[in-house]
């Protein structure tokens, strides 16, 4: 599989194209970010070359003079991987390995073997291995080149045509039942879903560019054990946890997968049952590295893929984070004329979190109102749903019934409502 092949490989030959000067930077920011998560499979890299090309060559993408000038090169640096930041075809792929003799990967695989290494849940190693299979059906051929050769006379059906066209039924009978057992996961995931909506608890989803602190954000607020670490994609699960906010009213938090310019389609179309936390939550908090020097960019890259996933539209908080290693106060200037609204927060010294957890509570404004509540006693059930989806601010026992003061929801209001004792309650 693609995995092992690229995990036997030590060292790696980065190659970008660009067309015109004007997207060169652009390429060479793209092309350190492939080394990023090039290196996050533990593969060194030797050497990042950019190629400028007028249109894309049929055959190896770049010229094919660029194209053996790069195969010497590589063999002169000793690297045992190509590693293309563009999309390959997979005729292509098969022309630059027939070339070097050594494998030659695009972006796409690289961040398939991350996703790979990184799927904790059932769910996500599904749709990691249901993105993988779609990937190599139309490559299947550069796993049986070998055998092709020993094809028999014009018309005939050599060993390797057989062999590749069982193959690929293989596949494609595997991709079905991946898809079924996919679809099996995310009824259960629904039904979980509807479950947890029954109690009317806020939802809010932490969405942004990987390795901006997404999960450690949510780890601070919440005291959540989950995974922390300076990695790109460490943690590709969404991850719930509840957080109580200053007016005691509680809120739900996921963490979900990062994001990265040139996210392979298929990913975002396998992980859509990860991602759809975001488009069903009240709001979200799209986290940014504040020192990052292309912070508008993943700005951009964010708002992009929440646009396809048809979350663009929600209320969003905009975090700043990290302005810890920000020296420069000129640098913290120019972020706050582009993001006026932003909260800047150090998740690791704690600065700006209490004012972002007031934000969250104004979101949220509109879903509390202030009640006094005459509760018989025998309704025990709803002063247990006050206790878990709102704040009890005052509860007296009666010979008769309870006299509570509370924060509800919307949702909850409904229920209670018959047990007002002020039919005119006070939003906060």
């Amino acid at each position: 599989m693609t995995d092992a092949k690229v995990r036997s490989s030590r060292i790696a030959y980065l190659v970008g194209v660009y067309r015109d000067q004007h997207g060169k930077d652009e390429a060479s920011s793209l092309l350190d970010e492939l080394k990023l998560l090039v290196q996050t499979l533990g593969i060194a890299v030797v050497h990042q070359e950019l190629v400028r090309i007028q249109e894309a060559n049929s055959r190896y993408f770049v010229g094919s003079g660029r194209a053996e000038g790069i195969v010497a090169h590589v063999q002169q640096l000793g690297a045992d991987l190509i590693v293309f930041d563009n999309d390959l075809t997979p005729a292509q792929q098969r022309n630059w390995e027939a070339l070097s003799q050594l494998p030659v990967i695009d972006r796409q695989e690289i961040i398939l073997d991350i996703f790979a290494q990184r799927a904790q849940t059932k769910e996500a190693r599904l749709q990691v291995e249901l993105a993988r299979l779609e990937y190599s059906l139309p490559r299947l051929t550069r796993a049986w080149g070998h055998l092709s050769r020993q094809a028999g006379g014009v018309g005939g059906r050599g060993e390797g045509e057989t062999q590749l066209e069982t193959d690929r039924r293989i596949v494609r009978r595997h991709i079905d039942a991946v898809k079924a057992d996919l679809e099996l996961v995310r009824s259960r995931r629904a039904t979980q879903r509807k479950q947890r909506e029954r109690l009317p608890l806020p939802h809010a989803a932490i969405v942004g560019y990987t390795n901006a602190g997404k999960s450690s954000l949510l780890r601070r607020l919440t005291g959540a054990e989950v995974l922390v670490a300076d990695k790109l994609f460490s943690t590709l699960d969404p991850t719930t946890r509840r957080v109580d906010l200053g007016n005691g009213q509680p809120l739900l938090l996921t963490d979900t997968v990062g994001f990265v310019r040139n996210l392979p389609h298929r990913l975002i179309e396998s992980f859509k049952a990860t991602l759809e936390e975001a488009a069903r939550a009240d709001f979200l908090v799209h986290v940014l590295d504040a020192s990052h020097p292309r912070v508008y960019d993943f700005y951009d890259t964010t708002k992009r893929v929440l646009d396809e996933l048809g979350a663009d539209t929600l209320r969003a908080i905009t975090v700043l984070n990290k302005i810890d290693r920000i020296e420069d106060p000129a640098t913290i200037h120019a972020l706050r004329l582009h993001f006026p609204d932003a909260a800047f927060v150090s998740v690791r010294t704690g600065a700006g979190l209490d004012d972002l957890l007031e934000r969250f509570a104004e979101k949220l404004s509109d879903r509390s109102t202030k009640v006094e509540l005459a509760l018989p006693l025998d309704r025990t059930e709803l002063l247990s749903l006050l206790h878990r989806t709102g704040r009890v601010l005052r509860l007296e026992y009666g010979e008769r019934v309870a006299s509570v003061v509370a924060l509800v929801s919307p949702k909850v209001f409904a229920r209670v409502q018959p047990f007002l004792v002020n039919q005119q309650p006070q939003a906060v």
